[in-house]
């Protein structure tokens, strides 16, 4: 245990910035994945918490990244209400849960993490910088003390019917002054708290910035109370924690699956599902937590979906929702200076202690405070340079980093980062169409000279270049076709040349010469 300890004074206040930003993200997740009517032993808000307290102490402790954090996802939101409306209990979609985490364990060991090192740097980047104007955009109604829509939406679609730019015309005209005011203050403190010249105080370093906003924004709104009643930041905009009044209560906020729907197929329908979509955020945010450290460390994925498979293993058991890895935390613990995955751990603890010990205090925490940590997140993911750099890369990387942005905005992280991805293949397309041979015109004795040589492998995806190539030749030329390097050919290429050489080399006129193939 040496190892993890070692970076405490690091690790510590980190653990605080990110249980401040995932308090309010499993509360609000929590309470959009469980906002169906007429679904049997449906729990409260609290399964959101339980998926957050998993995903920090036990996926973090499994887990190999140093910096990653995990718990419930906004992107799975969508499937979770789907699932329940399917199976008509929360028990039962707590089975699916359970399957979906063995899934992901088995994942892990036949060594299905080997996929996250497939996204094109250019479209992970196109994600971070996605989510963080999504960040910018939907955290602005909150800053402004209008919270219709759950706390850390990611989708441009809302639950209501919204969307993202109709949420921002609802909140100019139903904004809260008194949040406006406690925003506009939280970030100019953080400003100026993380300025070069405040952190070489060592109470600055060791004391998270975001911590002293969040204690200024309940000071701020006792203070209204007393002098200007005017501003008071309603409970309807503050953190809305659970509170037990008993023992009892609190224990009847876990719930267990119930497994005699194990003979139920639509179960294993939904446990598959979650099993692709969480392991594919997770790979996701993977791919992104390691190009945003600053010490570029590579966490082992396969280990990382083991982890996350027995975090969904123990969150199905005790009424959690399902977990993956989440950028947003993950971002959170990297620019707090998190050095090992302790930050993660503690983060679960302290929503485990928030809980159990002080859910009364923390509802006093304005939402505006923790929209303003957020949006500061979020600007820091998507700095102009960021854009200035890749348009320097040229359109190769620029237009699927792009076109990522465009589509995460437009759509959700999934499907963003589907057409990202499409973008990114038409160019690997593209390239590939001519990178599989050389092509050399010269002039001897009067005669036009076409000189093609072969790569080492030559696939399908060249059949139409080298057709076209073929076929823009004159007449009367000469053709010489060098294979002596090439030690794959496939069926596609070699008909081409086949018929090249059987019918339209005699057919006009070309001298064709073949060196090294048996065409």
């Amino acid at each position: 245990m040496k190892n993890i300890f070692q970076y405490w004074k690091n690790d510590l206040p980190s653990s605080l910035v990110v249980f401040l930003v995932a308090l309010p993200l499993c509360l609000g997740v929590g309470l959009a994945s469980t906002n169906v009517e007429g679904i049997a032993g449906m729990p409260s808000i609290f399964s959101g918490l339980i998926a957050g307290i998993v995903g920090g102490i036990i996926v973090g402790a499994f887990s190999g990244s140093r910096l990653g954090v995990s718990g419930p996802a906004a992107g799975l939101i969508t499937i979770i209400t789907g699932a329940l409306l399917t199976l008509g209990s929360f028990e039962a979609f707590l089975v699916a849960v359970f399957i979906s985490g063995v899934i992901q364990l088995i994942a892990g060991f036949i060594g299905a993490g080997v996929l996250s090192r497939y996204f094109p740097s250019s479209v992970i980047k196109g994600m971070l910088a996605a989510i963080g104007i999504t960040l910018i955009l939907k955290e602005i109604p909150h800053a402004v003390g209008y919270d219709k829509d759950f706390f850390g939406d990611e989708s441009f679609w809302q639950m209501d019917g919204h969307n993202t730019f109709s949420e921002l015309l609802y909140a100019l005209n139903a904004f809260s002054p008194g949040a406006t005011v406690v925003s506009l203050i939280s970030i100019t403190l953080l400003i100026i708290l993380d300025s070069k010249f405040f952190k070489r105080f060592l109470v600055f370093k060791f004391v998270p910035s975001a911590l002293i906003v969040v204690i200024v924004g309940v000071l701020l709104n006792e203070a209204f109370k007393v002098f200007s009643p005017s501003l008071i930041v309603g409970k309807e905009h503050l953190v809305n924690l659970p509170v037990a009044s008993s023992v009892q209560e609190f224990t009847s906020f876990f719930h267990v699956p119930d497994f005699s729907y194990l003979t139920n197929p639509d179960v294993y329908v939904i446990a598959l599902t979650l099993a692709l979509v969480g392991s594919l955020e997770t790979l996701l945010s993977v791919e992104a937590t390691d190009k945003l450290d600053p010490d570029k460390h590579h966490t082992p994925t396969n280990r990382e979906l083991k982890a996350q498979g027995i975090g969904n293993i123990v969150s199905g058991l005790i009424g959690g929702l399902p977990i993956t890895q989440v950028i947003v935390r993950s971002s959170a613990n990297i620019n707090s200076g998190a050095k090992s995955k302790l930050s993660a751990i503690l983060h679960g603890v302290l929503l485990l202690f928030a809980v159990l010990l002080i859910p009364g205090l923390l509802n006093k925490i304005p939402l505006s405070s923790l929209a303003a940590i957020l949006l500061m997140i979020g600007y820091k993911l998507a700095k102009l340079p960021l854009f200035r750099s890749m348009f320097k890369l040229g359109n190769e990387q620029f237009l699927p980093f792009i076109i990522t942005i465009i589509g995460v905005l437009l759509t959700d992280l999934l499907i963003g980062i589907a057409i990202g991805m499409s973008v990114s293949i038409f160019y690997i397309l593209r390239k590939n169409f001519h990178n599989n041979y050389k092509y050399l015109k010269s002039e001897e004795s009067g005669k036009t000279i076409h000189t093609i040589k072969l790569s080492e492998e030559v696939t399908f995806l060249n059949k139409a270049s080298i057709f076209e190539l073929l076929d823009g030749i004159e007449d009367n030329a000469k053709v010489v076709i060098e294979g002596s390097h090439c030690e794959e050919i496939d069926y596609d290429a070699r008909e081409i040349l086949k018929e090249f050489k059987e019918y339209t080399a005699k057919e006009r006129n070309i001298d064709l010469e073949i060196i090294g193939l048996n065409i």
